[in-house]
């Protein structure tokens, strides 16, 4: 078996342990409740919660929480690294640095799955959905909620480590795609009952493909600066001078605003949800109807956050003075400028360009949806979000193993050149 076969052997193997612990409930809760409860939370933020942990949540198994606290914290994490001068000069250690922040990350990720576990036990324990208020029972869900979360960020990074693409995307792609065969019997459903038209029903699926090839387009565009390398001699010749280009993303961030935004926005709603039940605390109260999926406080605040991750993710991972360097020590130039401060400029310039339009394209395909739903109350049962990150990680997963096929190939060529070599080499001899 090759290197790629394992690797697509253990993404497989973690996406089912994924799957099969998302049906393991935890005990202590009143199923039947529980599903009453989120039939009627489907267009709030609980669903969009549930939807991130692949229906986790609403059958209130092992993975409940899913891997929403991980994301937040790295999230918070990064954001003190780019602002805190201590964490900065870790950054900059190299890879004991990078595991120095990955371990705050974990820690981050226990506490915030505590915090909302808690949140989460004393909502059902006040709404009646648990068999018994046992202290017992109680600290059991707790601790079984954050064990659960604990075991993904597990997963996914050994996912990254061990397999193809993104661990911690692929496990929210899994929890994502397991829901799209539900969301198209509904759709069918609908049909069937007559609550939608026929072509009601083809409108929306003709939408979805539109959105999809949409998308697979701008994640493909690239704007592509011309570059000319100086004629430079060796020995006695001089070599032509070759001219090449610097390829650079429309969407340079990818899907991970978009995770960030929803993560974000998920956070401060479960909690002012499960604290506030039970209570006259209206503002909390009106916070979470303000921040359900659909509402204009929801659909604002998402694009914002889109935006924003999207200029500081960008910036985290593309350096355009880092850039510039690299082009003038290989002898590299951009026609017209000039090389070093002036290059770094052109090339900044050109990525705020690009990065704003990624980041206008992301919130649009990630709210269209939402306003077509509640909006103009067109039956589009697929969220933009869900969209984005099941395209975009597929296409991620797919680069990879593109590149993991053509590197075994290579591998390959150079074993039997060498072993031609060797044989045409003793062939003389003897």
């Amino acid at each position: 078996m090759n290197e790629l076969a394992r690797r697509l052997l253990y993404v497989l193997f973690g996406i089912l342990l994924f799957r099969i612990g998302a049906h393991i409930p935890v005990p202590g809760v009143d199923p039947q409740k529980l599903a009453d409860f989120f039939h009627q939370q489907q267009n709030t933020i609980l669903g969009l919660f549930n939807m991130f942990s692949g229906g986790a949540l609403q059958r209130f198994s092992v993975f409940a929480l899913g891997i929403m606290p991980y994301i937040s914290a790295s999230i918070i994490i990064q954001v003190l690294t780019a602002i805190h001068p201590s964490l900065s000069e870790l950054k900059k250690e190299g890879e004991s640095g990078k595991r120095k922040i990955n371990q705050y990350t974990r820690l981050g990720t226990i506490l915030l799955a505590t915090i909302q576990g808690i949140a989460i036990t004393r909502y059902l324990d006040a709404t009646g959905m648990l068999i018994d208020s046992e202290l017992q029972t109680l600290v059991l869900i707790v601790i079984t909620t954050i064990t659960g979360t604990v075991f993904l960020m597990w997963l996914g990074e050994q996912m990254t480590e061990r397999g193809l693409g993104n661990g911690i995307s692929l496990i929210i792609f899994a929890g994502i795609a397991s829901a799209l065969p539900g969301s198209f019997a509904r759709i069918f459903d609908r049909i069937r009952d007559g609550q939608l038209l026929a072509i009601e029903g083809l409108i929306v699926i003709a939408l979805l493909a539109a959105l999809i090839l949409f998308v697979v387009f701008v994640e493909r565009a690239q704007r592509r600066i011309m570059i000319h390398y100086a004629r430079r001699q060796q020995q006695r010749s001089m070599t032509q001078a070759q001219t090449s280009h610097l390829p650079l993303k429309v969407n340079m961030a990818g899907v991970i605003p978009v995770i960030f935004g929803s993560s974000i926005l998920l956070f401060p709603a479960t909690i002012s949800n499960f604290f506030a039940f039970g209570k006259n605390i209206d503002w909390l109260n009106n916070l979470t109807l303000l921040l359900s999926p659909g509402q204009p406080l929801y659909i604002l605040t998402m694009g914002i956050v889109i935006i924003f991750f999207s200029f500081f993710y960008t910036s985290l991972i593309f350096n355009p003075k880092e850039t510039a360097d690299n082009l003038k020590k290989s002898g590299a130039l951009i026609p017209g400028i000039r090389p070093g401060v002036q290059t770094s400029k052109y090339i900044d310039k050109v990525m705020t360009k690009l990065t704003l339009i990624g980041a206008l394209y992301l919130a649009l395909v990630a709210l269209l949806p939402e306003i077509m739903v509640y909006g103009w109350n067109i039956p589009f049962t697929f969220g933009g979000t869900s969209i984005l990150i099941v395209v975009v990680v597929v296409m991620d997963f797919w680069a990879q193993a593109q590149a993991h096929l053509m590197s075994n190939q290579y591998q390959s060529i150079i074993k039997k050149q060498k072993v031609d070599t060797k044989s045409l080499f003793f062939n003389n001899k003897f």
